[in-house]
């Protein structure tokens, strides 16, 4: 009953193409967003915030990234913890060349350098498409990483070999750094999730999404109905690697605060991969719902046996974490291959029924 749509006509076109043509779907949303904005800062202790809802918030912005590059244009990518790194150490170098620039121009900025980076490798995808593809990806992956250990100027010749986050103030409050509350590294991040997640809606649900899911459901025909691929397939890595870096930015300056180049090695670009398949790929909300259940799982596996009064030790817990992960993997692409979205979607189309059988 919640969810009856009787009633709710649309007369006009603006109203059909409204962002939300379901009135319970915008009152969801609402609540979501004042439990995160208002509800969760006065309740989260320290633990919370850097064990789940920090890194939720910047595991579901890098699988935003990937899955509108693999989930809506189709193109495959083992490279994304790579390009996490390019938007870490572009955010680096402009905080430590421009002390005095904002922390949000920074990390927005830092997008755009491995946007770039993004497109360079992006541009086999114009000759080859599927495993061949993630290939090229997987190489781009292991480059950039040899290069973030052996360029010192990024690290600026630091002797360990690693990036430290200076103390950064913004509108006198420090961000980032040592200084940094985590309640103001919550806020940061979730202002930036939050304007790259409907920047992501509405290029998904205009005519780039459009053309996106035509190039990913048979790249010949869209071509022949004139859709340019070269175009369509640059923008989509160049999109999704600005989405990543930005992502990457965050998860050094607002939960890391350090970084080495095996940071962002393969098993990151796998954990985000295995986020967008559990979540749902070509979706935005499972994105969210892949990264509560990634970040969720080792703390549960962690808290619940001392809980209740169990020992286990933590090279267990570890193992355990990685069989759950990929048995749901396996599980998923069996039963329900667009993940915890479908599930949703489901309920909700119950929910839109109900009491009625169909």
């Amino acid at each position: 009953m919640l969810y009856r749509t009787a009633g709710q006509f649309k007369t006009s076109y603006r109203a059909d193409q409204a962002l939300f043509p379901v009135r319970q779907d915008a009152f969801l949303l609402g609540i979501i967003l004042i439990f995160a904005w208002a509800v969760l800062p006065l309740t989260a202790s320290e633990f919370a915030y850097q064990t789940l809802l920090i890194p939720v918030l910047i595991y579901a912005l890098a699988a935003l990234g990937l899955n509108i590059l693999t989930g809506y244009a189709g193109q495959l990518s083992l490279g994304t913890g790579a390009f996490m790194g390019v938007g870490a150490y572009a955010c680096y170098k402009l905080i430590t060349i421009f002390p005095e620039i904002n922390m949000a121009v920074a990390v927005l900025l830092s997008g755009l350098f491995s946007a770039a980076v993004g497109v360079l490798f992006g541009l086999p995808s114009l000759r080859i498409k599927g495993f061949y593809l993630a290939i090229a990806t997987l190489a781009a992956q292991f480059f950039l990483v040899w290069l973030f250990e052996k360029w010192g100027w990024l690290y600026n010749y630091n002797a360990s070999g690693a990036i430290q986050v200076p103390n950064v103030e913004m509108f006198g409050i420090w961000v980032a750094g040592p200084l940094a509350t985590s309640t103001a590294q919550y806020y940061f991040v979730l202002g930036i999730v939050t304007l790259l997640t409907l920047v992501a809606i509405n290029l998904t649900r205009g005519s780039a999404g459009r053309t996106w899911k035509a190039v990913r459901d048979m790249d010949i025909a869209a071509e022949l109905i004139g859709i340019n691929l070269m175009k369509a397939k640059l923008y989509a890595f160049a999109i999704s690697s600005y989405i990543v870096g930005v992502a990457g930015a965050l998860f050094v300056f607002m939960w890391r605060g350090a970084a080495e180049p095996n940071l962002f090695d393969i098993d990151l670009s796998f954990r985000v991969l295995f986020i967008a398949i559990i979540g749902g790929l070509g979706s935005i909300l499972g994105n969210y719902l892949g990264a509560i259940l990634i970040v969720a799982l080792p703390v549960l596996l962690n808290t619940v046996p001392d809980a209740l009064g169990l020992t286990i030790k933590s090279a267990t817990v570890e193992h355990v974490n990685v069989i759950i992960v990929g048995c749901l993997i396996i599980f998923f692409l069996i039963v329900e291959p667009h993940g915890l979205a479908r599930l949703w979607q489901l309920i909700r189309e119950k929910l839109m029924l109900w009491p009625f059988p169909h």
